[in-house]
């Protein structure tokens, strides 16, 4: 399987992990899954911690590599599909999370039900 993770479920996972469905957290650690964060949620995060709305560890991202997660780019392919979205959800963050799961093949994990309404594969978190 080939997951994505939202990035409130990156949260989850770096401080939270209890919050997250022991089916989602045993995905993650399977070591025949590949499970991706996106550049994207690496910007939005380290966004709201420049705020003060949110607090995680400064080298959180480098430490979910080493962990094992793979790094998702954020390609040319995946803003030209965003864009191309209908426009059920608001949140530009959001849409590149989807765009870039429907152009790689991935399954967005997320709690968010506004992303359930695009056709887009989706794991509850």
């Amino acid at each position: 399987m080939r997951l994505l993770l939202d990035s409130h479920v990156i949260v989850w996972w770096s401080a939270y992990p209890s919050r997250l469905q022991a089916r989602t957290r045993d995905l993650i650690t399977r070591p025949e899954n590949e499970v991706f964060i996106s550049a994207a949620s690496t910007w939005e995060l380290g966004l709201k911690m420049a705020l003060g709305k949110l607090r995680l560890p400064a080298d959180y991202a480098a430490q979910l590599l080493q962990q094992g997660l793979d790094e998702l780019p954020v390609r040319v392919a995946h803003t030209v599909r965003a864009a191309q979205l209908p426009p059920l959800h608001n949140d530009p963050f959001d849409r590149l999370l989807i765009a870039q799961a429907l152009v790689e093949g991935l399954v967005l994990v997320t709690t968010d039900r506004q992303i359930v309404r695009y056709d887009v594969p989706v794991l509850d978190a």
